[in-house]
């Protein structure tokens, strides 16, 4: 599945779907999104084999069409995108990938959306202490030219029991820990568009690394795992 790539095709019907987004035209395009879902699906599968021969992974997911109106505002009843998510094996890997297709508006992310409390709390008391190995990571030069700065949800000041004076309370006060890159149409509809997303997910692996050694272990250093 080395060869998988998305086509204008695929973009095309995405782009119709956002402008007849309902379910009359959707019923009668049925057929169309099957072929779509089938090449993205593939698409999906071959970013994971590419995955699996660096990183371990244990679960894909590939997100439906159907968008859940139930509490929206916006009742419009079908994405325009097709999208996976990507859960790394074991209590020991911690961090998450994620594909995003949709036209003008591709991308791929990576990091930690949305940490449960103890997560949280455990990172931001990391960076309490010190955050040098993480500011390395992302100031390295090749690392930028790949995913830029830290994105995510933050606080407007530091959290509870944490000084706002703190030298790192730009990190402290953050909610989540996620990484972007932006692809446009025509790098979606490159050759090398697979390669480009692995050597991506590659990059980020040494801030993975820190990342899962700082949850699983307590601030002395001592493994969580045993």
């Amino acid at each position: 599945m080395s060869n998988a790539i998305i086509t204008k095709n695929t973009l095309e019907f995405l782009t119709e779907l956002k402008n007849n987004n309902n379910r009359e035209w959707f019923g009668n395009h049925k057929d169309r999104f099957t072929t779509h879902k089938k090449e993205a699906k593939a698409f999906f599968q071959a970013v994971m084999e590419k995955l699996n021969s660096h990183d371990k992974i244990e679960k894909l997911k590939i997100f439906r069409i159907y968008r859940d109106i139930r509490f929206s505002k916006d009742k419009t009843p079908y994405k325009y995108n097709l999208s996976a998510s990507y859960k790394r094996l074991g209590v020991e890997r911690r961090g998450g990938y994620y594909v995003h297709i949709q036209p003008e508006g591709s991308f791929i992310a990576t990091g930690f959306w949305n940490p449960e409390k103890e997560d949280l709390l455990r990172i931001r008391k990391e960076w309490e202490v010190d955050a040098t190995e993480v500011r390395k990571i992302m100031e390295n030069y090749d690392f930028q030219k790949i995913w830029g700065e830290m994105e995510g949800e933050e606080l407007k000041t530091a959290p509870k029991g944490f000084d706002k004076e703190d030298p790192n309370i730009d990190l402290i006060r953050k909610k989540q820990f996620i990484f972007i890159r932006r692809f446009t149409d025509k790098e979606v509809l490159s050759p090398d568009f697979l390669d480009k997303i692995d050597k991506s997910f590659m990059a980020i692996r040494p801030y993975f690394d820190l990342m899962s050694n700082i949850l699983t272990t307590n601030l002395n250093g001592e493994s969580l795992l045993d």
